[in-house]
């Protein structure tokens, strides 16, 4: 009896070690689960719907040890919508044994990455820094949350997250139609030019430089229709703006405002609208036949011209009298009148020859005029308004035909 009894103690000591083995296993498990999903500042955020384009057989592969952790550097508490706003975070990441890092930004919603592609850049060995900028369009917005992964040779070899902290939203200056959409650090108007556009409108063109700012959204309520970006240069936080605005004749002054992000205040832009009579600068040398240089290649072609006529009359040699009749007819070419055409109504002449280029002014009927130049499918052209001669390019389907 006693044997029988012993044999059956064996026995339950020994399935009982194979529970606590099994049980071992599994805690053991899920402390390496949460080791891969470290860096979510809240425990509660599901990790199944963060993984993207992660799956359990990648998770599988990777090493139980973590080598990248993540941190935010800079983290903006307040933005306003349409705001451009800028988001640090630093990568420590303790091994060499990588060739690349790769950001996503997983669940965002009514905001945009502006420089998603940006290169993490090293700080020391251990330390990488990359700086992404951001803008939110609606107050429902959601920033994305972060996910940094590791690679080697194409293969991942460790992932991290980094959660959004909380940020407060604004719009600015609800029904203000003097705000012009833009919220910069600061913003410098360079220089303005008018001239008019027809008889009962003005054309204005205004240079404007900014600093972290949102330029791309310029644009001035006042003015319903006839304005836009003639060019703008984004090298952020530094931009460079182009803009052109038509309007009423009877207008004295155009006035925005912008967003002071310095000053958390308004400023106010005044620009009088005085038209100027001068040409545009880049107009003031388009017509070859009154430059200098112009002037002294008739002289020389005229004066080469004299010189062959004498040597002929002294040496009478029919060399010279071929010479004179060739540069008679070289002469007669080129000291022709430029060729005179017909425009049509309503056609727009642009400071340059091409398609973004300004348009200074529209014709209000058909007007002859003096072709100067071609360039592709422009045209330059010069003619005589109230005693002011008027240069600039058109379109070639824009002329009269005989």
């Amino acid at each position: 009896m006693k044997i029988i009894l012993f044999i059956l103690l064996i026995i339950q000591i020994c399935f009982a070690n194979v529970n606590f083995v099994k049980e071992e296993k599994s805690v053991f498990q899920e402390d390496i689960h949460k080791q891969l999903n470290t860096q979510i500042e809240d425990e509660s955020f599901n990790q199944a719907t963060g993984l993207d384009y992660l799956n359990e057989e990648n998770v599988a592969t990777l090493p139980t040890s973590k080598n990248l952790y993540l941190s935010y550097l800079e983290f903006p508490e307040h933005i306003y919508k349409n705001q451009r706003f800028e988001i640090t975070i630093k990568a420590l990441i303790t091994t060499e044994n990588f060739d690349k890092i790769e950001t996503r930004f997983v669940d965002s919603k009514n905001m945009n990455v502006l420089n998603p592609e940006q290169a993490w850049m090293a700080v020391d060995n251990n330390s990488f820094e990359n700086r992404y900028y951001f803008k939110a369009y609606e107050e429902d917005f959601i920033m994305p949350t972060f996910q940094v992964l590791l690679y080697k040779d194409e293969q991942l070899i460790d992932f991290a997250y980094l959660k959004p902290k909380e940020i407060m939203f604004s719009k600015l200056a609800k029904g203000d139609n003097s705000f012009s959409n833009v919220i910069a650090k600061e913003l410098v108007l360079n220089t303005h030019k008018t001239k008019q556009y027809n008889n009962k409108e003005l054309l204005t063109i205004i240079d404007i430089d900014a600093k972290y700012s949102n330029l791309e959204d310029f644009y001035l309520n006042e003015f319903s229709k006839d304005q836009g970006i003639s060019s703008i240069e984004d090298e952020y936080p530094n931009q460079h703006l182009l803009y052109y605005v038509v309007a009423p004749i009877h207008k004295k002054r155009l006035t925005f405002t912008y967003f002071n992000t310095t000053t958390n205040s308004f400023k106010t832009i005044s620009i009088p609208l005085e038209l100027e009579n001068e040409l545009v600068s880049t107009q003031t040398d388009l017509n070859p036949s009154n430059s200098n240089f112009e002037l002294y290649k008739k002289v020389a072609l005229l004066a080469l011209l004299l010189l062959f006529i004498i040597l002929f009359i002294w040496k009478r040699k029919y060399i010279y009298l071929a010479i004179i009749l060739i540069l008679i007819i070289i002469s007669i070419i080129y000291l022709m009148p430029n060729r005179q055409a017909v425009l049509k109504d309503k056609t727009m002449i642009y400071i340059l020859p091409t398609n973004k280029s300004t348009i200074f002014y529209q014709l209000k009927m058909p007007r002859q005029v003096e072709v100067l130049n071609k360039k592709e499918e422009f045209i330059k052209i010069m003619f005589t308004n109230d005693n002011n001669k008027v240069i600039g390019w058109v379109k070639e389907d824009r002329f009269v035909k005989n």
